[in-house]
């Protein structure tokens, strides 16, 4: 197809087109003419992706080049491919050492996390640096009802975790592997979110609004309005 095609075809503007195609985010389509060129149904794919990488997970430009790259490069070793995608999909922060009390408290306490659970991660794992800043945070806005939940939420995610491993690793080939790391890291951390929110706001509606429910007790069903109150509230 051409490149009118192809975006008429994913959504994607002719100039945005070509912004990735400069950046070097989609691959360069099949010459038939100095000025013209066909595109595939791998670039459809890829622009999918692209997308999904930059407007709903986030990803700068940069860092989605960086992940489309290992996904390009997948034949080096499975574990050290997926491994990389993963990685890549981490912002990384750099931070000194003796940064303060509260970077350094961070620190042990993603250790002895890591410890408890023992979970088998490498010491370059991204993600242990960025655990380390948000625990950090908390500990200097002392917020320690948040960090009291630490390992209900290690072992929540251990569980995701092992239900997406399972999923990608059923996937046959390794380009779907990758692909597949890259949609369970951006798309379901979005995923996550969104439904966290809405477990949050459906528990704050039932629960507290009357006849004597209590924090974590759900009120009567006829009673609640859906709005954060109840029918008795409404008509006063």
């Amino acid at each position: 197809m051409r490149m009118a095609e192809l975006s008429a075809r994913t959504g994607v503007p002719i100039p945005t087109i070509k912004f990735y195609l400069r950046e070097g985010l989609l691959p360069p389509g099949e010459r038939t003419s100095p000025n013209q060129a066909q595109y595939g149904e791998e670039h459809a794919r890829r622009l999918k992706l692209i997308r999904a990488l930059v407007d709903v997970g986030g990803l700068s430009i940069l860092a989605s080049r960086d992940v489309l790259g290992h996904l390009d490069s997948v034949g080096v070793g499975a574990l050290e491919t997926l491994g990389k995608v993963q990685y890549s999909l981490t912002r990384r922060r750099e931070r000194e050492p003796d940064d303060d009390e509260a970077w350094r408290t961070a620190g042990e306490q993603v250790q002895q996390l890591l410890d408890r659970h023992g979970w088998n991660v490498r010491p370059d794992n991204p993600a242990r640096t960025g655990l380390a800043e948000v625990i950090a945070t908390l500990l200097r806005l002392g917020q320690h009802d948040v960090l009291d939940l630490l390992d209900r939420y290690a072992d929540s995610a251990h569980e995701l975790a092992a239900a997406e491993v399972d999923a990608v690793w059923r996937r046959t080939s390794l380009e779907d592997r990758a692909e597949g790391v890259v949609m369970f890291a951006v798309l379901a951390d979005a995923l996550i979110a969104a439904l966290r929110r809405l477990a949050q706001e459906d528990l704050v509606v039932g629960t507290a609004v009357e006849g004597g429910a209590g924090p974590g007790e759900r009120a009567p069903a006829s009673t609640a309005d859906g709005h954060g109150g109840s029918a008795a509230a409404q008509q006063a």
